[in-house]
């Protein structure tokens, strides 16, 4: 809390500002104690990425501009290998993905979904499905951000029917025409490369119908991308409307380990799990916004802390917040043993995305008309929670997906 001078001969106003959004290291079941040390390490470079960011990206998502040059910082802090296992990326375990993912959406949830799209779709894509030659030259500058990635999967007309997708790779004398549009691609429109996943269209040929993914250096004659405007959540980052006008492509350009829609789910399985972390780091930024506010927030003379409805909500609030620790550090826990299941995945990021909701509504009210202000931070959280809630599978696709796993019977149509 900050005492304005000039405003002390002024009645009514003696507090010019709430010091809300400070690290608080909330951990009430000691957690995250015994952290192995390279992945502290890895938590503690996060740490200082958010504190070098400061408030920065508070204008940035006010005015809806995406500062790319933060990318660069984030590789050069080696923070977009996510987990991946390759032998020309630094290793980095699923906790320290977890933790990474968590302490950046503390800080900034545009900044965690660029880590998302950079390290968990994009850079993952390439690593499990590309070829040595592919490999060798992108690798590198996506784990370094010197080349932004994007992921295409999503289109207009399918989005949680994804695996309908419409946009085709039909075969040419020398390579690949890919025709079609996608939507909500993150670094879509940022001049990197696209990965972009498209139906073969083949009849009567080889692989007619499979689903494949194709690298387009995002510059290729017939590919444009437009940047969504209008977003009230996740203002931070630019995210593209993609128009695919006969993009003729090599044959090289095909991801060899890419052949099913399959290949995309499994990149989406993996990058599930980081938005149940994304969504924790929300919720404990705006738990730890609204615990402090309580105690530096005077009214009727006496601290907010003090009113028995407050404490009530403090302790919903670590109630939630604890529950969503416990699902991610068992989720990288699972993870690292490789025994996790995706339904397990979808269970953490169902979990998590419903208490963020909750945690960020509780926190707004608890600051009162402060709650709004972005200085405060809470509302941008509780706007981008809005985001993570749906991208990556929606809350009804989760359930889905949870309720044929415990029954065995699908009910998706």
């Amino acid at each position: 809390m900050s005492i304005d001078a000039d405003a002390r001969t002024l009645p009514g106003e003696r507090t010019a500002r709430y010091d809300v959004l400070g690290r608080r290291d909330t951990d009430y079941y000691a957690l995250f104690a015994d952290i192995p040390q390279d992945d502290r390490a890895a938590w503690d470079r996060a740490k200082a990425f958010v504190d070098e960011v400061g408030t920065t990206m508070h204008g940035h998502w006010d005015a809806a501009t995406y500062p790319v040059e933060m990318l660069r910082r984030m590789g050069e802090l080696e923070l977009f290998t996510d987990g991946i296992e390759h032998p020309a990326l630094p290793a980095s375990s699923p906790l320290a993905a977890g933790l990474v993912n968590m302490e950046i959406s503390r800080g900034d949830g545009s900044l965690a979904t660029a880590l998302a799209v950079q390290g968990g779709l994009a850079l993952r894509t390439l690593a499990l499905f590309g070829s040595p030659e592919q490999q060798d030259r992108w690798l590198q500058p996506l784990a370094a951000g010197t080349v932004l990635g994007a992921f295409a999967l999503t289109e207009p007309d399918h989005g949680s029917d994804s695996v309908s997708l419409e946009t085709t790779a039909t075969r040419t004398a020398d390579g690949w025409s890919l025709s079609g549009t996608k939507k909500w691609i993150g670094n879509g429109a940022s001049g990197g490369i696209t990965f972009v996943w498209a139906r073969v269209a083949d009849e009567g040929g080889e692989g007619h119908g499979a689903v494949r993914c194709f690298l387009v250096e995002q510059d290729t004659p017939g590919y444009t991308g437009t940047v969504i405007t209008g977003k009230v959540s996740l203002r931070g980052i630019h995210q593209a409307h993609i128009a695919l006008d006969d993009v003729r492509l090599p044959a090289d350009a095909v991801l060899p380990g890419s052949h099913t829609f399959k290949d995309a789910s499994r990149v989406l399985y993996a990058t599930r799990s980081g938005v149940a972390w994304s969504a924790l780091g929300h919720a404990t930024a705006c738990y730890e916004a609204a615990r402090t506010y309580a105690t530096e927030r005077t009214q009727f003379g006496k601290p907010l802390a003090s009113f028995q409805m407050v404490q009530e909500r403090l302790a919903q609030m670590l109630d939630e917040l604890t529950a969503m620790q416990l699902y991610c550090r068992r989720l990288a826990d699972l993870e690292a043993s490789g025994g996790l299941r995706p339904t397990q995945a979808s269970l953490a990021k169902y979990h998590n995305t419903r208490a963020a909701r909750r945690i960020a509504a509780t926190a707004r009210d608890l600051l009162g008309g402060n709650g709004i202000l972005l200085e405060n931070g809470v509302m941008q959280h509780m706007a981008d929670i809005e985001a993570i809630h749906t991208y990556e599978g929606t809350e009804s696709v989760q359930a889905l997906l949870l309720g044929r796993d415990i029954t065995g019977v699908g009910a998706f149509v």
